[in-house]
């Protein structure tokens, strides 16, 4: 299996007061995502925007997030517009030469 990267990008129809409210308590579920070995956040508040970057296991177990319910649940959440998944697999190379997080990391 080879790693894949999710990037998800979607419009934030909020303050971001409210939208931190909204994220907040989703972060310790996606930490337990299964095959999710990393999120990193992603906010451009002047853009009304947010996102993620997801370094999965697997394709299937990045599908396997973006296809559940609590996924599906935000998307249509009112905060939250024209989201959109893309599936990536990363250059492992090229990334190891730039020091991209591509190792195996330790869950806490």
């Amino acid at each position: 299996m080879s790693k894949t990267i999710l990037q998800i990008n979607y419009k934030i129809n909020a303050s971001l007061a409210d939208f931190t409210s909204l994220v907040t308590p989703m972060a310790e579920p996606i930490a337990s995502s299964p095959g999710l070995l990393w999120k990193i956040w992603l906010i451009n508040e002047a853009e009304h925007e947010g996102g993620g970057i997801y370094l999965f296991e697997s394709r299937e177990a990045a599908q396997g997030f973006v296809d559940a319910p609590a996924v599906k649940a935000f998307a249509a959440h009112p905060m939250i517009s024209a989201l959109n998944a893309k599936f990536f697999e990363p250059d492992e190379v090229l990334s190891k030469v730039t020091r991209g997080p591509l190792a195996e990391v330790q869950k806490v």
